[in-house]
Formats: structure tokens, sequence, C-alpha cells
């Protein structure tokens, strides 16, 4: 009988969140989904000690995807992760009715959590936010990790509002994406032994730690998932300095990923690496001449490239 990873069975007996939960991309090839690429991109952040998958977020191109194509991400990721590691799918629509079936539909399919993101373009009030997410998780009992970043939907969701829904028994985390450190401290303090706080970017996980949040769903991880989980890991050790290393080496290449919209450049630095992504679905388009020059110097002076 296999015996479970024990951050895995934390997770499923107490919706634990700590270190480096992966926002897969979502591999293409010939413009249509990439069975194969997708089950050995998710092995290869299994073996590389990433804590968790996220799947169908932005990373993975949701916007882009059919229904059907998010069914077989889900299927695919559910049977790769059994009793490995935890699977969140992203099921936040900008309508309350949709997500709350998306979500529904996530924990039959097997998720092990739903992250759910603010309504975008639709810009509600904190009151709505509060009712919108009141109303998915009285609807769906499975661990939810709310998504904050408002230079996506146009809407910030602020502390005092992630301190009412904390009340919640199954809003177990929020992944935030504000880029507002001040923010973050003033959640914590809110918020601390309630909710679970994730930095939502890979420049700032290390700041966050030191601030009290516990881990990150990360891009960065897709192509080094190890790097991602040992600077977490060491700081949680009290290697400080181990975990300022690693934070400095992996910066530069990180800015690189973001030179143009995530996930463009992650999946060309996969294609790079030899793993599974394809080109992104339009309207994102392929990386332009400059960044992918500045992205392939980058990994180069890393040594991640041949």
């Amino acid at each position: 009988m296999r015996v479970l990873d024990r951050r895995f069975c934390e997770f499923i007996q107490f919706g634990v969140f700590d270190g480096s939960f992966v926002a897969l991309v979502t591999p293409f090839k010939n413009g249509n989904l990439d069975d194969d690429g997708l089950r050995a991109n998710i092995r290869f952040q299994i073996e590389g000690g990433s804590a968790g998958l996220v799947a169908i977020a932005t990373t993975g191109e949701s916007p882009t995807l059919s229904e059907e194509e998010k069914e077989t991400v889900v299927r695919i990721c559910v049977e790769e992760c059994k009793d490995r590691v935890p699977l969140i799918v992203s099921t936040g629509t900008n309508s309350t009715a949709k997500t709350i079936e998306a979500t529904g539909r996530a924990k039959e399919d097997g998720a092990d959590a739903a992250l759910v993101i603010t309504p975008y373009y639709n810009k509600p009030t904190q009151e709505g936010l509060f009712q919108h997410f009141k109303a998915v998780t009285t609807a769906v009992d499975i661990p939810i990790v709310l998504y904050n970043v408002p230079g996506r939907t146009g809407v910030n969701m602020q502390p005092k509002t992630l301190a009412r829904l904390s009340e919640f028994e199954n809003i177990v985390a929020v992944k935030e994406a504000s880029g507002n450190l001040d923010q973050v401290s003033e959640i914590i303090a809110t918020c601390s032994g309630s909710l679970t706080v994730l930095s939502g970017d890979d420049s700032l996980t290390l700041p966050m730690l030191a601030l009290g949040a516990k881990g990150v769903i990360s891009v960065l991880a897709n192509i080094l998932p190890g790097d991602v989980s040992s600077m977490i890991d060491a700081f949680n050790r009290g290697d400080i300095e181990g975990a300022k290393r690693l934070h400095h080496r992996l910066f530069p290449l990180v800015k690189a990923l973001f030179l143009e919209t995530n996930p463009i450049p992650i999946k060309r630095a996969m294609e790079l690496m030899g793993l599974a992504a394809g080109q992104p679905r339009l309207p994102l388009v392929r990386l332009s001449g400059g960044a992918e020059a500045e992205l392939k110097r980058v990994l180069n002076d890393m040594g991640i490239l041949d």
C-alpha cells in the first residue's frame, strides 16, 4: 500500500497550505491540448518538489480553453496527482452563478480545493465581493483559496473584506497578488490564524514570507520547481541567508518572465528548456524578439541553457 506524503495528508485533513504551488501552463501542440505534454509536466513538478498544483488558472490560459478542454486538463491532473500532491482547480468567473457551477464541478471531478478570483470587469463593491464569495462557499463544501489580483480584474479586495470572509470555515487561504506589501501586512495582522496568505507574485515570495505568508502560487516553478521549493524550505528552517541567496539568484529570471503578459514568457522559457508548452492562444502571441533575447540571456547566465 502506498504511504501518502505527510503534507498531502495534512492538506486533505486540515486544508493546510504551505510551500510552492505551481500555476501550471496548459501545453498545446498544433493548437490542440497536448495531453502527453501535460502529464509529463505534472510529473516534472511532483518529482521537482512542488507542494501542489494549480490548474486552469490565468497561467493555464483558462479564458481560451473550451469547457471540454478544461474537463480534460482537470481529469489528467486528478489522475497524476492522486495520493501524491494536492490539486487546486481555478473556478472563478465574473458570474456568481457560473462560479458556483464551476466550483461544484471541480469538486465532483476530484479537486482538493478551488481557486476563486475576484470577479473581473464587473468591478463589484467590497460588499459585492463579500456576498459573491459567501454565496460560493455556502453552495460548495470545498476548501477555497481566494485570489486577489487587481491588476487583472480592476478591483482590489481590501483586508477588512478578507477578515469578514475568513470567518467562513472553508475559506482557508488567499493568493494575494496586489503587489502591495503594506496590504499584505494588514491582511496577516488582521487574519492571522484564520486565513493563510500565499504570494501571488514570484518576486515578492521571500518578502511576503518574512511578513508571515506561508508559500506561493508560482509561475517560475513551471521551470524551476526545486529552486522555488528550496527557498521556502530554507526560510522555514531559519536559514534566512540561504533563502536570500536563492531569492537573489532567481530574481533576474522572475523579472524576465514578466517582460510581457504572463504566460507568454514562461511558455517560451519552457520551450527553450525542452518542456511541453507550445504557443499561447490568441489574443496572446509569441514572445517578441527583444524580450526573447533578454530571456535567453538570463537563462544562459544562470546556466539553465547550454
